[in-house]
């Protein structure tokens, strides 16, 4: 259900190149979370990093919605770059197996195919 690449890059650098993959490859970034900066602004003792980016490809997201409002709650894709010991990596959970938990509609599972493949190589790009 994961899909993780391992990179030889920083966080910072992996971050932007994310931003740069995500762009050309014709989705927009809606929100980025910052979890490690949060977690150590409350006052935690927390030493990794980790980034979440919101994207969306407004058409797909359009398609998603038309069919079944309530898959809202699984919008928009995320893809995380974060660290973990010392290694920094680029992950997202894929929306096939996602959605496939939460329909069983064919023209679902075509638009969630090509996002995958998309959100897929956009991690790889910025590996």
């Amino acid at each position: 259900m994961y899909y993780i690449v391992k990179t030889s890059k920083s966080f910072n650098q992996a971050s932007t190149d994310l931003k740069e993959a995500i762009v050309r490859n014709g989705f927009g970034t809606l929100y980025v979370h910052d979890i490690g900066t949060t977690l150590r602004n409350k006052g935690i003792a927390f030493a990794e990093e980790c980034k979440v980016f919101e994207v969306c490809n407004p058409k797909d997201a359009a398609k998603v919605l038309s069919v079944d409002m309530r898959l809202n709650m699984a919008l928009p894709c995320r893809i995380s770059v974060y660290t973990e010991k010392g290694e920094t990596k680029i992950g997202l959970i894929k929306p096939v197996q996602m959605l496939s938990a939460l329909s069983n509609d064919d023209a679902l599972m075509q638009v969630a195919k090509k996002v995958e493949e998309k959100i897929i190589k956009m991690a790889n790009e910025s590996k």
